[in-house]
C-alpha cells in the first residue's frame, strides 16, 4: 500500500482527515491505572488511545516502507532474482506472519498484556533493519532477517488491533479503524519518499535506508511505551483463554462465515509488490522512480481511509469490504487492458487505494464485536493468520504462472479468479447492516 501524486503534502492531507479528532478533549479520560476509557459519546469518536496507537504505526510504517519500497528493485535489479524467486521471497514476507500471529494474538489475551506483546514485535522488527546490513547479498540470509521482521509483524498486529476495537464504542469502530489506519499511511507515504531521497543522494547505498529505517522504528518503539495505554478484559474463569477456546471462535457462524469469504478473496489478489512490477513492465518506468509507484495507492488510501471506515459504520462493514475487492478487480482491468501511459497509471493506484481503504481496516472493524472481548486479539489474529497464509499462496502462484504463461496470460487468471471470488463471497458472507448493541 502506496504511491502519490508528487504534489499531495503528506502532512496536511492527514490533517484533514483527521481533523475531527479535535474532539479527543471531550474524551472522558480514566486514571493511568485504570482500563482505557471510550468516548462518552458517539461524537466524541476517536479515543486517545487510538491516536497514540496510530501515531506509532505512523513512525513504524515510515520505517517499514522505506524497506519495502527498495526491495523489489534491490532483489531484482541488483541481486538477479526471477520472478519466481521474488515470488517465493514476497510470499516469506506475507506468509511468515502466519506462524506467530496466533501465538502473539494467544499471549496478549491469556496474559492481558496487550501493549507489551505489541511492543516486542515493534522492536524484533526494529532490530531487523539492521539486520539487513549483515545480509549482504545473501538471498538465503535475506530471507532469515525477512523472516524476523516479519515475526515481529505477526507479534504486534492482533494485540494492536484488539486495543483498537476494545478502545472504540461499536458505532465508532469504523471510524476509529480509519483514522488508525490514516496515520499509518502517511507513514506509508512518506517511507518511500525518504527512501528515494536518500538513494537520490547516495546512488546504490542501500546501507543508508537500512540504517535510517532502524533509527525510525527504534523511535516508534519509545513512542509505544510512553503513550500507549494497555487494556485489560475480566476472563470467565469458565471459558478461560486457550488455544481450544480460540479455535472454538470458528464455530461462530458469522464469524466462520467472514473468515472463508476473507481467504478465498485473499487466495486470489496480487500482493503489492506484483502491481507496481507489472506498471513498470507496462509502462517501461525507469528503476530510480520505482520506489515512488507505491504512493499513488497510499495517497488514494489516506484520502480515504477515515471516509470509508464512516461509510462502513452506517452502511455495513461487510458491504464495504466487498466493495473493495470489486475495485481491485478494476484495477486488474486497467493491467489488464489496452490503455497505457497516465490513463493506466493513475486509475490503477486510485483505485488499489481504494481497495485497501475499503478492506484494511474495515474488515478488523466488522470481525471485532463478533468474538467476546478476552478474546479479542486471538480472534483478530485468526484471521490475520488466514491472510497471512493466502497471501503467501498467491504471491507464489502469481510468480510461478508468470515464469510459466507469461504477463498477459497471468493477469488474465488474476481477472478471472477474482471475479469468481467476489461472486462466492457474496453468497457466502452475511451482509445485513451490523447491529451497534
Amino acid at each position: 500500500m502506496y504511491i502519490s501524486s508528487a504534489r499531495v503534502n503528506p502532512t496536511d492531507v492527514a490533517a484533514s482527515q483527521v481533523s475531527e479528532i479535535s474532539e479527543v478533549s471531550a474524551i472522558a479520560v480514566g486514571s493511568p491505572g485504570s482500563e482505557n476509557p471510550v468516548p462518552a459519546h458517539p461524537r466524541a469518536a476517536i479515543a486517545p488511545n487510538v491516536l497514540a496507537l496510530g501515531s506509532v504505526s505512523l513512525v513504524t510504517d515510515i520505517s517499514s516502507e522505506m524497506i519495502t519500497a527498495v526491495l523489489p528493485m534491490y532483489v531484482i535489479f541488483t541481486l538477479g532474482l526471477s520472478p519466481l524467486q521474488f515470488g517465493e521471497l514476497n510470499g516469506l514476507y506475507f506468509g511468515i506472519t502466519a506462524l506467530v500471529r496466533l501465538a502473539g494474538g494467544h499471549a496478549a489475551d491469556r496474559w492481558q498484556r496487550r501493549k507489551l506483546v505489541a511492543g516486542s514485535g515493534y522492536a524484533l522488527s526494529a532490530l531487523c533493519k539492521l539486520g539487513l546490513l549483515t545480509a549482504g547479498s545473501s538471498v538465503s540470509a535475506l530471507g532469515v532477517v525477512i523472516a524476523a521482521d516479519r515475526t515481529g509483524k505477526g507479534l504486534r498486529t492482533g494485540p494492536r488491533d484488539a486495543l483498537i476495537s476494545l478502545s472504540s464504542t461499536p458505532e465508532t469502530l469504523g471510524r476509529s479503524f480509519g483514522v488508525h489506519r490514516a496515520l499509518d499511511t502517511v507513514g506509508a507515504f512518506l517511507g518511500p519518499v525518504v527512501a528515494f531521497g536518500l538513494l537520490l543522494a547516495n546512488p546504490e547505498r542501500y546501507d543508508t535506508v537500512f540504517v535510517a529505517s532502524f533509527g525510525i522504528a527504534a523511535f516508534g518503539v519509545v513512542m509505544l511505551a510512553v503513550l500507549v495505554r494497555d487494556r485489560t478484559e475480566a476472563v470467565d474463569r469458565a471459558n478461560p483463554v486457550s488455544v481450544g477456546a480460540v479455535l472454538r471462535l470458528l464455530l461462530l457462524p458469522r464469524f466462520r462465515r467472514v473468515c472463508v469469504a476473507a481467504l478465498l478473496l485473499g487466495v486470489v489478489a496480487l500482493s503489492d509488490s506484483f502491481v507496481y512490477l507489472l506498471l513498470q513492465q507496462r509502462l517501461d518506468i525507469s528503476a530510480e522512480y520505482f520506489p515512488l509507484l507505491p504512493l499513488g495507492t497510499t495517497a488514494s488510501y489516506l484520502l480515504l481511509a477515515v471516509p470509508f471506515g464512516q461509510l462502513a459504520d452506517r452502511v455495513g462493514r461487510i458491504r464495504v469490504f466487498v466493495g473493495g475487492y470489486a475495485a481491485l478487480l478494476c484495477a486488474y482491468l486497467m493491467l489488464f487492458g489496452p490503455v497505457g501511459g497516465v490513463v493506466l497509471l493513475l486509475p490503477t493506484l486510485v483505485l488499489h487505494g481504494v481497495f485497501y481503504a475499503a478492506t484494511d481496516g474495515v474488515l478488523m472493524a466488522a470481525v471485532g464485536p463478533m468474538v467476546p472481548a478476552h478474546l479479542r486479539a486471538s480472534g483478530m489474529a485468526l484471521i490475520q493468520t488466514g491472510q497471512s497464509v493466502v497471501l503467501l499462496a498467491s504471491s507464489v502462484l502469481f510468480g510461478a504462472a508468470w515464469d510459466r504463461w507469461g504477463l498477459h496470460t497471468a493477469i488474465a487468471v488474476a481477472v478471472v479468479s477474482l471475479a469468481a471470488a467476489i461472486l462466492a463471497a457474496l453468497w457466502i458472507l452475511p451482509l445485513a447492516k451490523e447491529s451497534n448493541t
